[in-house]
């Protein structure tokens, strides 16, 4: 498949949810970006995609990038270097475990290569050092940051939002990781509809993240925007029974699958937000679905069957 035909994505679809207690009457509808593509699934296709054109445009033919054993980004970035012909190879943070988890065998199953490295050396992926040993080992690649944020992903997440889109919601509200779809989603939005991300991370770091990202991107204007804090579920990849019984209880509801590291966490604090009257009344909510819907496979290995 050629990166001409990769380009061309499911278009979303929009599913209206009913809040069980909404005293203020609000509105919440998730925007099923997870849609767009059966492996390279929300969020991770729009930071992709602008940066396999610039790869190609700079005439590259192997895409190099960092993640954990769980990551979505590995995967996602397997699946787009195969389908728009590139190689890949991921550096995976820690020590290889026979056999393979879903996600990286997956990921190896598509023709990416996978190196270990120590956790001490991971530490180092930013640096200029690492990076040319690594470039002496391969040779020449594209390098695709952990995570995939870089300015031309942010570039990518802003088209998550139609303009139509932008003019209808009051609230768009996402997951955060390494924040760089929720600054696309502030730089898009512009000031008209407010922003708010929700952290799957503990920490309160992420906010100086957001606002170098937007200086970076020239928009540091807007700020109709924030991070809500309290529903890290104790950290990244963290859960509790109570998680995951939202979890199965909003697929049994609504027919659709949450993963329990970054949407699950969103959509419930979306509904507590709603059942605890911190929207306005009559407001229009946008929740994105970001995708990472494979995960819940390995999340399942490792602790047992616990999302159905």
């Amino acid at each position: 498949m050629s990166l001409a035909t990769f380009l061309q994505p499911q278009a979303p679809r929009i599913s209206p949810l009913q809040p069980k207690e909404n005293p203020r009457r609000v509105q919440v509808d998730l925007l099923r970006i997870d849609e767009v593509h059966p492996l390279i699934s929300g969020n991770k296709w729009y930071k992709l995609k602008y940066n396999l054109l610039k790869a190609q445009q700079e005439g590259f033919t192997t895409l190099l990038t960092f993640g954990g054993a769980y990551s979505n980004h590995i995967l996602a970035t397997a699946a787009a270097a195969k389908e728009a012909g590139f190689k890949a190879i991921s550096i995976i943070r820690g020590e290889e475990t026979l056999p393979l988890n879903p996600t990286l065998r997956q990921a190896a199953f598509l023709g990416m290569q996978l190196q270990y490295v120590s956790r001490a050396l991971y530490r180092k992926k930013k640096e200029a050092g690492f990076i040319e040993t690594l470039q002496q080992e391969h040779g020449s690649f594209y390098l695709v940051p952990e995570g995939g944020t870089n300015k031309v992903a942010i570039r990518g997440a802003e088209e998550i939002l139609t303009e139509a889109l932008v003019a209808s919601y009051d609230y768009v509200v996402c997951a955060v990781g390494t924040g760089g779809t929720l600054t696309g989603l502030i730089t898009k939005t512009n000031n008209y509809a407010k922003v708010v991300g929700i952290p799957v991370l503990k920490g309160h770091f992420l906010k100086q993240e957001v606002r170098n990202w937007l200086v970076a991107m020239k928009k540091e204007y807007v700020t109709n925007w924030e991070l809500v804090t309290d529903y890290h579920f104790g950290g990244y990849a963290k859960y509790t029974r109570e998680l995951i019984a939202f979890i199965n209880n909003f697929k049994q509801q609504y027919q659709i699958p949450l993963d329990p590291v970054y949407t699950g966490k969103m959509m419930y604090a979306v509904m507590a937000m709603v059942a605890n009257q911190k929207f306005e009344p009559n407001s229009k909510i946008l929740a994105i679905h970001t995708g990472g819907l494979q995960g819940i496979a390995g999340f399942n290995k490792r602790f047992g069957h616990l999302i159905v």
